[in-house]
């Protein structure tokens, strides 16, 4: 290492061998979040750092990213490894600068590289990344429009985003979640995890301390703990750090977080950059992709995991419950058509056209609260005295309440059919909550999970007639919107910090508003998940509470 190394020296990029593309060490990206919604940029459009004025009142963003690659030396450039330092406004994170161009000049003298290095500094954190991937990849996944980049080096294979809050570092945090709930290949993180214990360096997960050893009830609470803040962080669906962008393109990569918070541990960074060196030696040597171990997992601490082998069976018994529950309706429904149920043959016969406005009315509900907050918000400015952000909170919490009113407001249009009718629309309200969890346990399974434990028992549970106020208190606390709340309030606990009501309040907005800027800047599905499909089913089980 060369800890002299100047934090304002230039990172040049080595020179290339005969015939291969000169790679710029500046690309640049530009992102419209004004208007109606978000829209793109101008291609090619860039500004240097700290960008203010008639740009951040016309909703334009702008950044440059800048980018060195150390070329192998003896090898082809078809593969390379990259470290990433997310920089946003102001000096947060300088000190990670300094050290990846101490890193890069260290790696510039030695000659056992066999795979590419690319030395990655990007303005705008998780957008400047974000710009960086798709043109790095001459794709346009998003409405993030990049200038081009004229060369490249090989196929990424593993990728390291470095954050440090300060020039005194304690521990090192690890950050695993990735966009919608993709994990890292288990290796890397065991990798690095195991350069700590061998360096001497403190490693943490969700900002916990390693749990006592041996079992005990303390070592116990605390896994449980680190567990918990894992699934409600990937259940949310957003990137964990810069590293979840990357997931997406199939690079392995680690969000690093060099925090100053346990002081009976000291570091320096020189010990950071050794350990960081050692680990691209390591890839380095890698002859294939990472594979061979765990894609889907959940940690209670570093040194241990929970495979999907294990976690499955909990959301398979929950699916358990709303198929027997599914067939014994389907039955029921089959001897009342056999002559052998108590309604009429004509009844029967117009059962399913009963079914077609509250099915239409529920979906269409979850249509509008999708596509009508970030598509009227031109219109809410315009009208009313409030800012673009607080106009798509508020039309997300009217419209969401206005759907919990329709089966008031349209009862008798929209209910009939007696006894098959809301036997009819609560078997289907089954089958589509089955379906989505179904598809949730392979894409997302936390998000998965914590949505059929919260709706799973209400739908087996729920039937018009007799007092009907347990079931709808039943039915009120467990809405999509109000378990989001309950979120952040159980998260805000499991990491030691309880929040007030107001405080909570307060982050649930936040949340909202993040949930549709994360789904239209990076592609996260939490948002359409839950206006297209949790919210609908949990409409469709309103219906059947209060059916005619």
């Amino acid at each position: 290492m060369h800890p002299e190394l100047p934090v304002g020296a230039h990172l040049v990029p080595a020179a290339p061998r005969p015939g291969a593309p000169h790679v710029p060490v500046r690309e640049r990206h530009g992102l419209h979040h004004g208007g109606r919604g978000l829209r793109p940029g101008g291609a090619g459009a860039g500004a240097g750092p700290g960008l203010r004025g008639a740009q951040e009142e016309s909703g334009l963003v702008r950044g440059t990213n800048v980018f060195g690659v150390l070329r192998a030396p003896r090898a082809a450039s078809t593969e390379a490894l990259l470290l990433l330092v997310p920089c946003s406004e102001g000096s947060k994170n300088n000190q990670a600068v300094g050290l990846l161009l101490a890193l890069a000049g260290y790696c510039r003298g030695q000659v056992y590289w066999a795979k590419d290095l690319i030395f990655l500094v990007t303005e705008h954190d998780l957008l400047g990344t974000q710009a960086w991937l798709e043109a790095y990849h001459d794709v346009n996944l998003t409405d993030i429009q990049s200038g081009g980049i004229p060369g490249r080096a090989g196929a990424i294979q593993a990728a390291l985003a470095l954050e440090l809050s300060s020039d005194v570092v304690t521990s090192v945090d690890v950050a695993v979640e990735g966009l919608n709930g993709q994990l890292p290949n288990l290796d890397l993180l065991n990798l690095f995890h195991s350069f700590c214990l061998k360096s001497g360096l403190l490693c943490t997960f969700q900002g916990k301390l390693p749990p006592p050893e041996g079992p005990s009830g303390p070592a116990y609470a605390q896994s449980l703990r680190t567990l918990g803040l894992m699934v409600l962080g990937q259940a949310g669906g957003g990137p964990g750090g810069a590293h979840g962008l990357f997931l997406r393109f199939r690079i392995e990569a680690l969000t690093l977080r060099g925090i100053n918070s346990f002081r009976q541990h000291k570091f320096d960074l020189g010990v950071l950059g050794r350990t960081l060196e050692g680990m691209f030696r390591k890839l380095n040597n890698l002859l294939e992709r990472l594979h061979q171990s765990y894609f889907l997992y959940l940690l209670p601490s570093l040194s241990r995991f929970v495979s999907i082998g294990s976690y499955v069976p909990s959301l398979a018994l929950l699916l358990l419950v709303l198929a027997l529950r599914a067939l014994d309706l389907w039955m029921r429904l089959s001897r009342g058509e056999e002559g052998e149920g108590e309604t009429p043959p004509g009844e029967a016969r117009g059962s399913l056209l009963w079914l077609v406005p509250p099915i239409l009315v529920s979906w269409g509900a979850g249509t509008a609260l999708y596509l009508l907050p970030v598509r009227g918000q031109a219109v809410a400015t315009q009208h009313f005295p409030v800012g673009e952000a607080e106009a798509v909170v508020l039309a997300l919490i009217g419209i969401y309440v206005a759907g919990m009113a329709l089966p008031h407001s349209t009862h008798r249009a929209l209910s009939g059919g007696g006894q098959r009718g809301w036997m009819s629309l609560k078997l289907v309200a089954l089958l589509a909550l089955a379906l989505l969890l179904s598809c949730l346990a392979l894409l997302n399974f936390s998000l998965g999970f914590l949505l059929g434990a919260t709706l799973v028992p209400p739908a087996a549970a729920v039937r018009p007639g007799g007092n009907r106020l347990p079931l709808a208190v039943l039915l009120v606390l467990t809405t999509p919107g109000l378990s989001l709340f309950l979120a952040v309030l159980l998260e805000r606990e499991l990491l030691e910090a309880p929040a007030g009501l107001g405080e909570a309040w307060q982050r649930f907005l936040g949340a909202l508003g993040q949930g549709l800027l994360q789904e239209h800047l990076h592609g996260a599905h939490l948002s359409p998940l839950l206006c297209l499909g949790a919210y609908p089913c949990w409409l469709l089980l309103w219906n059947v509470l209060f059916w005619k």
